[in-house]
């Protein structure tokens, strides 16, 4: 769907009421790769070992070992169980203004799910404060059925959300996540495209990182529509080299 960056929050219109009530593809009908399952046969449990006791003083002993803290500042990708911290920055971002959201708790957890390796989220003292969450596509324009599909084997990545907490906006900090998530997909071989679909008035935000209009979406929301933007991964990784 339309994403929402840092500036100025929520956008109307960015979601679609038919979501609450469509259907979640059981993931067995989708094209999950033979790698992704992991037979419990192949898993090798070694015998347990009597831990090891170091002489108090004695490096890593526990005497001396630090107490953990949180990185100040981290980007990773997303798991399952960040699931409710990613829709609660979108229910206060989506839902409380135009009952409408990009992607659904159910939904989200799908996704973190099959792909969560195109996903990427900051997290600041391990808060969660900015996201997007993306899947792959295997035809050359995005239609319905991308809302909610994750197809293995494409080659091009679509960008469902990217949302702020709101106490974070203003800041710039939805650009500094879509540069650092746009590396991330350049680094996967088997990407070469993302894309995305927004309102028109949001066009020229995402100009500046390298997507271009291809058209109007064949996604519509109503009496909505919205404008599909590409973006060449082997274009952005140029332009990161310019802009250096």
């Amino acid at each position: 769907m339309a994403l929402s960056c840092e500036r100025g929050g929520p956008h109307h219109g960015t979601g679609h009421p038919s979501l609450l009530q469509r259907p979640i593809p059981e993931p067995g009908c989708l094209m999950v790769t033979p790698t992704a399952r992991l037979s419990m046969q192949s898993i090798y449990y070694p015998t347990p070992v009597a831990p090891l006791h170091l002489p108090p003083g004695m490096p890593g002993s526990p005497s001396c070992q630090r107490r953990h803290t949180l990185p100040a500042s981290e980007f990773r990708c997303l798991t399952p169980q960040d699931a409710a911290g990613v829709f609660e920055i979108e229910r206060e971002a989506f839902i409380s203004v135009s009952g409408m959201c990009p992607l659904y708790l159910n939904e989200i957890q799908h996704f973190l799910t099959l792909c969560p390796e195109l996903s990427l989220g900051w997290f600041q003292e391990g808060r969660l404060v900015a996201f997007i969450i993306g899947s792959l596509w295997d035809k050359a324009r995005l239609t319905q059925e991308s809302l909610v599909l994750h197809r293995p084997g494409g080659h091009m990545v679509h960008l469902h959300v990217l949302a702020v907490h709101r106490t974070f906006r203003q800041q710039g900090k939805g650009s500094v996540l879509l540069w650092r998530y746009l590396d991330h997909l350049g680094g996967q071989l088997d990407v070469h495209q993302a894309v995305l679909m927004c309102e028109d008035a949001l066009v020229p935000f995402y100009e500046k990182f390298g997507f271009y209009p291809v058209g109007p979406c064949a996604v519509t929301v109503g009496s909505l529509a919205f404008t599909e933007l590409h973006c060449s991964l082997r274009h952005h990784t140029s332009m990161r080299r310019c802009s250096c």
